[in-house]
Parts: structure tokens; sequence; C-alpha cells
């Protein structure tokens, strides 16, 4: 037997084993990756760097309580409205006494809610001062009550158990309660995520699937390229969990679900380049062994530069101050490296073993077709290229000329915080909780601004504090004096005490993060070791955080993919092009989210992590369109010339190129089940974006602006076929 006979023989040999090294790859990452919603974190407070003045008044708060507490906020009310009777009243205090001892029975047989609460005393509800509302806080345990035990918590399970009580005990009594504060907010944010692995990746595969049935016209295909991005997805979270188990990095569930949306649109995309480039050698090639070494090479290039530019992108994220920002750096780039490895693995090792079959019922035949022949002749794309060729100054003009008119709305897109009304798309348990305690108590009683200062400035420290206009009361120490009561000294740790304060506005608005900023300020005169902290200061701090990494990050990233296209097309007018044109394209994306945002969904705030996010993903992601089309482009203007390869590039590009946006686009779309503001922002600005970055940018502005250029685009080093003969300045007939 010949070594030219034996070489597919042990090819598909290879294919078997790299198919069974998938299938054990599998396994163990399916187990890992339904383990992920157990290792998220949720809460704000979290993400921020150690040296955030509100960080550092948590753990000094700590000091002060024997443990963190992470309360539920319980507020009680008549479901008609009419102030609390003495009876009302009653029902609520037997209902606090039953509070400890409510079963929780996901965490085990006679595991109680009192297991997790931080002390023993009772818990005693207070009434408002109009008599209408009365308000409990269940102080649960920061540490152990967030601990995971399997895919739950007892954070979970206790607001589970209070809300199921509040429906058994009060509610055939007249009464009405809800559950809010961190606790019922973060245990609302489980919720939303919950099954996050399985809804948004059976949506996202389905959407996927019925878009790959479409564009292959084939009952094979489709299902390898997803069971391709399936398997990435698996060893991506397989790296993941134990990164996020062993507190390496911080998972969220926002980062979770973008794992999913970035491992199945990149591994498809990725799929239909090296499929496309398959097809297209079996016009030319008898054997399927062949035309796919021949893809693959000619595939292999492009994959790994646009995979490489995403995941460099993504991994200067770690750059970043907030923590769920810099956690999704690398959670992103496993994604990604796990979608090249399927996709250039996997996905060949499948197409050996079906070879033509894979593509039944339209067989690809041997009739040597040209790219050549797709110019100005046939389809769509060909008459797109046409048009370049004719027209390139009036194409990318006109087309430039678009997208800065939709730019210019970008400055109108706010992303100054949200409140927490603003983060769910409907009402939640402890959205209603913070309403009606707005209503009824001072608005910031639920969550105070808390001051650590030195014992000596207390006093002083107190009466800046009480004079602020936007705070209601304040007062030293852990608990509240009581009228009639004897004052309770306050604790003292390292020479500090903590004063807490009741703003007028909630924590979660602007008024009180203008209150923090002016306290920081005033009581800077007081003492330079006064700090100030608790929720509506860890909401300040997240948005100086987000300034300063968009500030840092988005310049970075920048350098980044100038380099990595610098190195690819070994030029650095093309790569300056390129970049270019994605950041209007970027741009013009804010811009007419903006418009939809305020006058189609209504959303009245943004989180300020969404300009930096839909960056990342849009520069990094839209780039890959570019490479893709520019890749070919080189290829082909290495024997044609650069106007006749820009052509031929864009015209046998265009179907896979489209094809890959819409895909794409799709999967990110599906990031909008889940019922948080954040995500479907995030998933209409790249679904968009994604869309614009095909249509347009990728099919007029580049290829229309590097066809005006000509061969100055590749400069400082000119293709031979430039410096070999004339160009010729028209289509290819």
């Amino acid at each position: 037997m010949s070594a030219d006979s034996r070489r597919p023989r042990l090819a598909l040999l290879g294919a078997v084993v790299v198919l069974l090294i998938w299938l054990v790859v599998a396994g163990l990452g399916g187990a890992a990756q339904s383990k992920l919603t157990g290792v998220q974190t949720n809460d704000n407070s979290t993400f921020l760097p150690e040296n955030a003045e509100s960080t550092l008044v948590s753990e000094a708060v700590g000091r002060f309580a024997s443990s963190d507490s992470l309360p539920y906020l319980v507020v009680f009310t008549r479901a008609d409205g009419a102030p609390l009777a003495a009876p009302d009243l009653e029902s609520v205090g037997r209902f606090a006494a039953g509070v400890p001892a409510l079963a929780l029975p996901e965490l085990g047989d006679g595991v109680v809610l009192a297991d997790f609460l931080v002390g023993d005393a009772p818990l005693v509800p207070i009434p408002s001062q109009d008599g209408a509302a009365a308000l409990l806080s269940v102080p649960l345990d920061g540490v152990t009550g967030t601990a995971a035990s399997g895919e739950t918590s007892a954070l979970v399970e206790g607001a589970d158990a209070l809300r199921a009580s509040i429906d058994e005990t009060l509610v055939p009594a007249g009464l009405s309660a809800n559950v809010g504060g961190p606790g019922g907010l973060i245990a609302d944010f489980a919720e939303a995520f919950a099954g996050i692995d399985g809804i948004l990746l059976a949506v996202a595969l389905s959407v996927v699937l019925v878009i790959l049935l479409i564009v292959y016209r084939s009952p094979i295909l489709p299902f390898a390229v997803l069971l391709s991005a399936v398997f990435g997805l698996s060893a991506a979270s397989l790296v993941v969990y134990q990164l996020a188990v062993n507190d390496v990095i911080t998972l969220s569930g926002q980062s979770q679900g973008i794992l999913f949306i970035l491992v199945v649109g990149a591994a498809t995309d990725y799929a239909l380049l090296l499929v496309s480039r398959f097809k297209e050698a079996l016009h030319d090639e008898a054997s399927s062994w062949v035309a796919l070494k021949r893809a693959w090479f000619g595939a292999v290039e492009p994959i790994v530069a646009s995979a490489a530019t995403v995941i460099l992108g993504l991994l200067c994220l770690l750059l970043a101050e907030l923590r769920s920002t810099s956690g999704l750096g690398p959670v992103g780039a496993l994604g990604i490296a796990g979608a090249m490895l399927a996709s250039l693995t996997f996905l060949p090792a499948v197409l050996l073993l079906f070879g033509r079959k894979v593509f039944w019922p339209f067989v690809p035949k041997l009739d040597h077709v040209h790219a050549e022949d797709v110019v100005g002749t046939r389809g769509v794309w060909g008459r797109v290229a046409d048009l370049v060729g004719k027209h390139p100054r009036r194409t990318w003009v006109l087309t430039l000329a678009a997208l800065l008119a939709a730019a210019a709305f970008a400055p109108t897109f706010t992303a100054s915080g949200s409140t927490i009304e603003e983060t769910f798309l409907d009402d939640t348990d402890a959205i209603v909780a913070q309403r009606v305690i707005g209503e009824h108590f001072p608005a910031g009683s639920a969550t105070p601004v808390q001051v650590v200062v030195p014992q000596a400035d207390a006093e002083a420290a107190l009466a800046v504090v009480t004079a602020d206009d936007g705070v209601e009361s304040a007062f030293i120490g852990m608990v509240p004096p009581m009228p009639g009561a004897p004052a309770v000294p306050p604790p003292v740790v390292d020479g500090t005490v903590l004063i807490q304060a009741t703003t007028t506005a909630a924590s979660d608005t602007a008024d009180a993060r203008d209150t923090v900023e002016r306290l920081r300020s005033d009581l800077d005169e007081v003492s330079s070791q006064a700090l100030v902290g608790g929720n509506a200061a860890t909401n300040l701090d997240v948005l100086d955080a987000s300034a300063r990494d968009l500030k840092v990050l988005v310049p970075t990233i920048l350098l980044v993919i100038f380099l990595v296209l610098s190195l690819l097309l070994r030029s650095i007018v093309a790569p300056l092009l390129l970049v270019a044109a994605n950041l209007v394209s970027f741009a013009a994306t804010i811009g007419i989210a903006a418009l939809v945002f305020e006058h189609g969904f209504g959303f009245t705030g943004g989180d300020p992590a969404i300009p930096l996010y839909g960056f990342v993903f849009l520069v990094a992601l839209g780039i890959d369109y570019s490479i893709f089309l520019m890749t070919r482009v080189r290829e082909e203007a290495k024997v044609r010339g650069t106007r006749p390869g820009i052509l031929v590039g864009l015209a046998v590009t265009g179907g896979v190129i489209t094809s890959a946006g819409i895909v794409l686009a799709a999967t990110f779309s599906a990031l909008a089940v889940l019922p948080l503001v954040f995500l479907v922002q995030i998933a209409f600005i790249v679904a968009f974006g994604v869309l614009l970055d095909t249509f347009v940018v990728r099919s007029l502005l580049v290829p229309a602006a590097a066809y005006d250029l000509g061969p100055p685009v590749w400069w400082p080093k000119f293709l031979r076929a430039d410096l070999r003969k004339d160009e010729e300045l028209s289509p290819i007939p």
C-alpha cells in the first residue's frame, strides 16, 4: 500500500480518535456546566476592588458585628390599604416569631432558617409612622447564608420559605407582605438566572438550528455544527467551573449567560467559514480528504486570527477594577478558545467521516467552479461587488455619512446607573417591597449609609451627617436609640465607631449617590480617616469604577486589535481602516440604541457597564467579519491584484459572512429571554451592531474604501501582483 493511499486511512483513524476525545470532554464539561449556577456571585458589593471606600466600610462593619448580615426586609400592609389594626399587628407579630423555625427542606431534613440567622435576638416588626405598614428585618448571615448547597443556598430557600409562609398565614387574614431588602433582591436575581444553562442554551441552539437548516438545506450538517458548539461550551465550562469554585475568577449570572452565547455564536461562525471553504474545495477536488485539507488550511488563519483578536480583547478586561467585568474577561476568552478548538478539530473530524454526504441531499459536484465566476455574473454578492467596483467613492462616502448621522445620537445614551425598579423587566417581589417601604418609611431606611470614623471625631461627624439635606436621621452605634430607654454605648473597634444614617432618597437613586458624595467631601474636613459606605456608596463606587474601566480598556483593546490585524494583514493602512470602520459602526449602534431604548422600550436607565460590554463585543466580534473578508481579499489580491482581489473576496465571502452575522445576532438575541434589562439592552446592542457590521460595514464601507485606496491599502509592503503589472480598475467581467 502506497504512502498516498495510507494517508486518508490514517486521517479517518485520527478523526475517530478526535471524536472519542471530545466525547470524554463533553461528559466532564457537561457535569461542570450544570454546576456553574452554584458558583455565581450577583451582589454589586462583591464586584468592587478591595480598596474601594464602600468595600473598606463593609469590612469594618463586619468587625463591629459578630458576622456580616444580609437582611431580608419584610414589609406588611393591609390588602385593602387601610391602617394596620391591633389584630393585624398581632398577626404580624406571630409571623415574626415563627420566622426562625421556617423549614428549608431543600438544604436537608431538620434545617431551619434560624441556622443561618445572625444572633438569636427576637425578631420585632417596626410600625410605620402613618400606621399603615410594618417592617421586619430578618438578618441572614452573609457568609453561611450565601454559601452554595448544590444548586441553591439558604438565601434563596429562605426567601422562598418567607414568601410561602406569607401566602399561608397572612394573606387569608387580609394582610399583604413582600420580601425585599438585599437578601430578597439577590434571591430574585438567583431566580432570574435559575435554569440559565438550560433555558438560554436551548433557545440559542434552537434559533441557530433553524438558521442552519435554511442555509444548508441539509438534515446532517446543522447538527454537526451544533455539536461542535456544544462540545466547545463543555470544554470552556470545565475550566471556568474550576476557576470559579477556587475563587480565581468572579462568575456572575450575566457572565455565564454571555459565555453560552459567545461560544454558540463563535463556534457557528467558525464552522460556517470552514464548511464554506470545504464545499468550495469539493467542486475542484474528487477526494474529500484533499478537499478538507485544502479547506482547513484556507480557514485556519482567519479563524485563529479572529479567535485571537477576540480572546486578547476579552483578556484586556482583566485590567478592569470591577471584578464582574474582569471576571468576564477570562470566562469569555475560555469560551472563544473552546469554540475555536472544537471548530478546528471536532468539526473537521465529522466532515472527514461523512465526506460529501454531509451536505445531503444537495451534494456538491466536481464542476470546477472558480471564485471569479461569481463576480458580476451570479448572485446577490456578485452584484454587490460589481456596485462597489463601479462606484467605490460614492459607496463609502454615502455609507459613512449614514453611519455618522446615527452616531450623532450616541451622546444621548443613558448609562449612569439604574434603580432597582429599572433592573428587571417586570416587577419582582423585592421591587414591590422596595416601593412599599418607600411609601411608608424613609426611602433610605432599607439600606442606610454607614460611616466609619475615629471615636474622638464621632460627635463632630454625626453633626455633619445629620446636617446634610439628604439625610433623614442618623445615630452612632449598631442599635438606634429607643425613646425612654437608656442609651446603649456604641461598640468601638480599633479606635473607630460606626454612624448609620437614613437618607431621604432610596439608596439606588442618583439623589442618594449625591448625598454620599457630599458626605465624603464634608467628612474629610472632620477626619481624614472617615469612610462612607453602604448600598448608595457601593452604587457610586461601581459608577466610578465603570467610568475608569471605560477610559482604560477602550484604548487598550483598540491597540491590541490593531496589532493583531497588522500582523495578520502585514499592513498598517488596512488595520487602521478596519478599526476606524468598526468604531464608527459601534458609535452608530449606540446612537440607534439610545433612540430605541428611550422611545421604543421605555428604558429610563442603564447599567454603567453597558457601553464597555457593547464596545468589547461589537469591536472584537465585529472585526471578525472584516478579518474573514480581508484575509480572503489578500489571498485573492496576491494573484489578481488589489482591486480585483477586493471584488472577488467580497463576492465569495458574502454568503458565508452574512450567514455568520445573522447567526451571531440571533444567538445574542436569545439573551432577551432572561428578565433583566441589562441583558435585553446587551442583546439589542450586539445583535443590531453585528447586523450593521455584516450588511453595511463589511459589505459596503470597508470594501469600497479599500477599493478606492487601491494598492496603498497594504502599505508599507505592496503586493507583487500590484507591482508586476498595471492593475485593472474595473470589476472582473
